[in-house]
């Protein structure tokens, strides 16, 4: 079986794989295990890049990391959150919200969520550039939110009849699947942030578990556009969790030399 790494690449990050050859729903879903790990390229270039950017002021600092977060994934979980949450605010019935999440349009609900994610981001991002040097925290909350994706695809049903993209990520992601991702995810956040990181993973399972109950409560289950926009979720708990918390051993001593 060939490794689907550079599958979940492509498909997470704007990073390009020029011998993919064809693949199948069912490739699709056996890269989600590899979710964790393309979360931990993303982080070291956010963190990377908010080093680069601390020549300039906090806020220039965070707009730009802002910025690179959003190039480096095309947008892909943005979408997601602004097509559920139009759904979610604009339907009354689980068929109705469907139907709404499925109109490329922009809606009034997913503009607001679009401004109140990427606004709190801004802030949070400020918060991590006013430090002294780049926190290897920022390295853990694209790891956790990834990894996230892959628990809700397990937990949840899909809620579409008609089928779509999503339905390879939910019933195709199997048990083996999730136990490699977790795997991963726990050895990475132990690896960048010691305890206060296994906090954090804990605490989003959590928030996945809520998530699942909720959207099979409004929607019957997940969809494509509902991953992203736990993602998008998952990254703003984390980065807030990260600021609470106190940093571990791990993040102290990861510095640039």
């Amino acid at each position: 079986m060939r490794c689907t790494l550079p599958l979940a690449l492509t498909f997470l990050t704007v990073l390009p794989w020029w011998r993919l050859g064809q693949v199948g729903p069912q490739d699709l879903a056996r890269s989600m295990l590899w979710f964790p790990w393309v979360g931990l390229i993303l982080g070291l270039g956010f963190w990377a890049g908010l080093w680069v950017f601390q020549v300039f002021s906090p806020p220039l600092a965070a707009a730009l990391l802002l910025t690179l977060t959003v190039l480096a994934t095309r947008g892909l979980h943005l979408d997601g959150l602004a097509d559920t949450v139009d759904g979610l605010g604009g339907g009354q019935t689980p068929p109705a919200r469907l139907a709404i999440m499925k109109d490329s349009r922009l809606g009034a609900f997913g503009a607001m969520s679009l401004f109140l994610a990427l606004l709190l981001k801004f802030t949070l991002f400020l918060a991590f550039a006013g430090k002294t040097a780049a926190p290897a925290g920022l390295i853990l909350f694209p790891v956790l939110s990834r990894w996230g994706m892959v628990l809700l695809a397990f937990l949840s049903p899909y809620a579409r009849p008609e089928g779509g993209l999503g339905q390879a990520m939910t019933t195709g992601v199997t048990g083996e699947t999730l136990v490699g991702a977790t795997g991963g995810a726990l050895f990475l956040a132990f690896l960048i942030s010691g305890t206060p990181g296994l906090l954090l993973m804990a605490a989003g399972a959590a928030a996945v578990w809520l998530l699942s109950i909720y959207f099979q409560k409004k929607l019957g289950g997940v969809t494509g556009d509902v991953l992203g926009a736990a993602n998008e979720v998952l990254e703003i708990l984390a980065l807030g969790g990260l600021l609470l918390l106190p940093s571990g051993p791990a993040i102290s001593s990861l510095q640039f030399f």
